[in-house]
């Protein structure tokens, strides 16, 4: 009899042929967004501690500089004839001790060039502890009698009027008035131009020169008259051709000058003659 509580044994199937398959590949893990993130975050962490290190350095300058480290100490100016250092300095307003970074040139030259005797100003700072101040000074050319008398320089600007203690030893123009300083200053500029013009010649002069001429007296319509410095006698010489009128009367001035006390005037502007009218 079979026991039936035995286990039989099923047969076991068969293998089966099955094709194994490939393997998957891994694809490769893309690095460079991750290399820019952190670039880009140490980049950034780089630059808040560069800044960060920046303003510290620039807050510790600039606490030196104004506890001492930046601070005035030298100041050069260009020596002058009329203005003292003394005077520039307090035109200026600038001091030793006073904060470099603090100094303020164009005020500085601002104030320079209120001074009539300056003519050009440049104001320059250097680091650490120098500012240089250098300076043109005018000079005088003549004196213009335009109402008050007035300094005129060899541009023919009137650039400072007389006081007391002002030199009066040079060149005396008259005949240009306030007016015509207001209504017609073109023409008021050509003829002190052409004062100069003549000055110019008369300095060249050896006979009669310069020394000769007591005032030079400019009129619209005819133009320049001079007067001796002996008596007074009018010497006309028109607008132009100043040198060769003037080389004309050289010519014959040592007689006219034993006679100048009888002459009424030398009239000078003709191409070709001098008139002479006795008295």
């Amino acid at each position: 009899m079979r026991d039936l509580h035995a286990k039989t044994k099923r047969p076991q199937a068969a293998a089966r042929n099955r094709v194994k398959k490939a393997p998957k590949k891994r694809k490769p893990i893309n690095w460079r967004p991750i290399f820019t993130w952190l670039s880009r975050g140490i980049g950034a962490a780089a630059l808040c501690v560069a800044l960060a290190w920046g303003s510290v350095r620039a807050y510790r300058v600039t606490s030196r500089a104004t506890s001492g480290w930046l601070r005035l100490e030298t100041i050069e100016v260009t020596p002058l004839k009329r203005v003292t250092r003394a005077e520039v300095l307090a035109l200026a307003g600038v001091k030793p001790g006073d904060p470099m970074l603090g100094l303020k040139l164009r005020t500085i030259m601002g104030q320079l060039a209120k001074n009539p005797w300056i003519e050009q100003v440049q104001v320059r700072r250097y680091f650490p502890h120098t500012l240089a101040i250098t300076l043109t000074e005018r000079a005088p050319a003549a004196v213009a009698n335009v109402g008050c008398l007035y300094y005129l320089d060899a541009k023919g600007k009137l650039f400072k009027s007389l006081a007391d203690g002002d030199r009066l030893d040079y060149p005396l123009i008259t005949g240009i008035t306030e007016e015509d300083l207001e209504k017609d200053p073109d023409g008021a500029r050509e003829a002190l131009k052409g004062a100069l013009a003549l000055i110019a010649n008369l300095k060249d002069g050896r006979i009669f020169s310069l020394d000769e001429v007591s005032e030079i007296h400019y009129d619209k319509g005819y133009g320049f008259t001079l007067f001796t410095m002996q008596r007074g006698v009018p010497v006309k010489v028109g607008n132009d051709g100043f040198q060769e009128k003037l080389a004309r009367l050289s010519g014959i001035y040592p007689q006219l000058k034993a006679q100048m006390q009888n002459l009424d005037y030398i009239d000078l502007d003709y191409a070709d003659r001098i008139i002479v009218k006795k008295g």
